[in-house]
């Protein structure tokens, strides 16, 4: 399958987050993509490079974000409406200038900017798989930072909201045992 937008934008979000420091997150996007193809076998080239992107914001994240963050605990609505929001302009952009279709790039668009809580049935697949790539790839990283900033709650809460906002049984199955072991290893660390 020859998908020249879809390796474009991964090249994009790959150096992106290598400029920006955070090389720990591509794996996560690279999977996120890897688990929509499990999802859904046929998955439009649109869907992929909405995957491989979908938290291309983080690359880019300004100083405020991470305020946000902070203040207000990470499943905030309006944070996560700011992040897919900012994500969905930052991968629209590059794809305007890589001149893509435009049906291309609203369908990007609409999908990048509802990753977070879904909507109709490819968005909900996002979600769904950027969850199954959360259990598989952050959760670790999630208890470490929980750990240094003794957010053992907060952690637990992001757990759990990251396994129940799933739609599909199929991504539920695939993410139960991944979502159990988080929970296993936040407990054996004292939560």
């Amino acid at each position: 399958m020859n998908l020249p937008i879809y390796s474009q934008t991964k090249k994009f979000v790959i150096n992106s987050f290598n400029q920006a420091g955070k090389p720990a997150q591509i794996k996560h996007l690279l999977r996120t993509a890897y688990w929509l193809k499990k999802l859904k076998p046929g998955a439009d080239e649109a869907l992929l490079v909405s995957a491989v992107a979908h938290d291309i914001e983080r690359a880019f994240r300004q100083k405020d974000m991470l305020k946000k963050l902070a203040e207000s605990g990470s499943t905030n609505s309006k944070f996560y409406r700011l992040h897919e929001e900012r994500g969905a302009k930052i991968i629209v952009d590059f794809l305007l200038k890589q001149k893509v279709d435009s049906d291309f790039i609203k369908r990007v668009e609409e999908l990048v900017s509802r990753h977070e809580e879904g909507g109709d049935a490819d968005q909900d697949l996002l979600k769904d798989a950027d969850s199954v790539s959360f259990f598989e790839n952050n959760a670790a990283i999630f208890i470490d930072k929980a750990i240094e900033e003794n957010k053992k709650k907060t952690t637990k809460q992001k757990f759990n909201w990251m396994f129940n906002r799933i739609t599909s049984k199929k991504a539920k199955q695939l993410a139960h045992p991944l979502y159990e072991k988080a929970i296993r290893a936040l407990n054996a660390r004292g939560f």
